[in-house]
């Protein structure tokens, strides 16, 4: 016996599960399909265990730092096991609150394996789907419209696959049960240098290996310098325009080596293990697409500006897409796929209005274009800086490096983004998209009152320094 139902989803990561609900609250029958645990890879292997280990990796460098704040303590000592418990204690809290979500909004989760069929008795249309349950049971779901929201996976190099011993990929490396003494990482995008910034706060030797001209290659070329320069100068080593050659790798003496190729030639790397954080690849295998007229490419599902699939009546979101693989833009996308559903209003935000995070120490986060961008598209370009270091919160969080710069344009004063690096500036980049989302000027967020002493005082600052009207520097 099929079930019927208006909306189903494969898959119950962020996008997932935030569209199930958007869709209960808009009256629809729901079915979620999950294979794995509801929340997907950000619940249980990104978002949220890597920020919970990067929290433990800050407490543990201010707990060495201590005495500049006036604190002498016995020697930290870093019991990792009980940091890993912690990690796990976060994510099954918030896994039972998913849980608990799915009830509260009336929504029929089978947990099981789905896959698309073609017509067939259940459906005069493709976007059925055949569910093999875990208790090894089929079940047969056809409804009226489905959302396919499957994520993705860690990208793989030939001849670098995960072996979980000497070469790990960040599933991995988030469950060690204990720190290597040494790590090559290989790929310094925003996943591999949050990966360097934790280890090296837990007193690992880290090496970034950037094939780029830049770490953050996505990211403004000054905030990925000075990202750089401060990770640097904690004795993390970064080597950019620099290619690994996988066919290298090997084990001697219980350590993995690899060969390095840079403009001065070949190095041979060695450390007790190798992290490759080269992006990510959608999981779109064995979900029946090539049942349907879906299209795929360079293995992404391809969706048109509704996130409709080629069947109207089957929508595509979060990482199995491509464009910026973030949970929060996975989350707006099933809201909006969920609207276009049901024909209520939505608002849709362009990629370069959706906030970018990096949690490393220091945090970076962005919003818009780059400065090079900016550039790039025919903007006449001006910009407004201004530095940590002359923000009283921030001496007193003892954390002085970092700056927010502005990009805006000349012609018209519109803001092209915002680009901030220092202390806790994930958590203020969100006053810069709203900005950006109202269309407010520089001078306009510049009035902005913020309270002294905070940190989001360097919003205002920069914004006035667009016109040179910054007032503490």
């Amino acid at each position: 016996m099929a079930i019927h139902c208006d909306v189903a989803i494969l898959g119950g990561g962020t996008g997932g599960y935030v569209a199930a609900i958007r869709a209960a609250q808009l009256g629809k029958e729901v079915v979620l399909i999950e294979k794995d645990k509801l929340g997907g890879t950000c619940l249980h292997k990104g978002c949220i265990p890597s920020k919970s280990l990067l929290r433990s990796a800050e407490v543990y460098a201010e707990i060495k730092d201590s005495a500049s704040y006036g604190i002498e303590t016995a020697e930290a000592t870093l019991v990792f096991p009980k940091v890993q418990e912690r990690k796990n204690e976060v994510v099954e809290q918030l896994h039972q609150g998913v849980q608990y979500l799915m009830r509260k909004n009336k929504i029929t989760v089978l947990q099981g394996k789905g896959r698309v069929i073609g017509p067939s008795i259940f459906s005069p249309k493709s976007g059925a789907v055949a569910v093999e349950l875990d208790n090894g049971e089929m079940e047969n779901v056809v409804p009226s419209h489905l959302i396919i929201a499957t994520g993705s996976r860690p990208r793989i190099l030939p001849g670098l696959e995960p072996d979980g011993r000497y070469i790990l990929s960040s599933d991995e490396a988030l469950n060690l049960e204990e720190l290597p003494e040494s790590i090559v990482i290989v790929g310094g995008g925003v996943i591999g240098i949050e990966w360097a910034s934790m280890l090296n706060d837990f007193d690992v030797k880290v090496t970034v290996v950037e094939a780029a001209d830049q770490i953050l290659p996505q990211e403004d070329g000054d905030i990925a310098a000075e990202m750089q320069r401060q990770l640097t100068k904690r004795g993390v080593r970064v080597v950019t325009g620099a290619a690994i050659e996988p066919s290298t790798y090997g084990i001697q003496d219980g350590q993995a080596t690899i060969e390095m190729k840079t403009k001065k030639g070949t190095e041979t790397l060695t450390a007790s293990q190798i992290l490759v954080s080269v992006g990510r690849t959608a999981n779109v295998e064995g979900i029946g697409i090539e049942n349907t007229d879906i299209k795929t490419k360079n293995g992404f599902i391809q969706v048109n500006g509704n996130l409709q699939t080629g069947e109207p009546h089957i929508y595509a979101i979060g990482d199995c897409i491509g464009g910026l693989q973030l949970a929060h833009a996975a989350s707006h996308e099933g809201i909006r796929a969920v609207n276009h559903i049901a024909d209520a209003a939505m608002h849709v935000s362009p990629d370069h209005l959706i906030p970018r995070a990096i949690y490393s120490r220091p945090e970076a986060a962005s919003v818009g274009y780059t400065e090079q961008q900016a550039r790039e598209l025919g903007f006449s370009v001006k910009t407004g800086k201004f530095p940590f270091q002359a923000i009283g919160k921030s001496l007193v969080y003892g954390n002085r490096d970092g700056f927010a710069k502005v990009i805006a344009d000349e012609a018209t004063n519109d803001i092209l983004g915002v680009h901030l690096i220092g202390t806790h500036v994930t958590d203020m980049i969100s006053e810069a998209a709203l900005a950006m989302l109202l269309d407010a000027t520089p001078w306009e967020v510049g009035q902005l009152i913020h309270p002294h002493p905070s940190l989001s005082e360097i919003i205002g600052e920069a914004m006035l320094d667009v016109d040179g009207n910054a007032i503490g520097m």
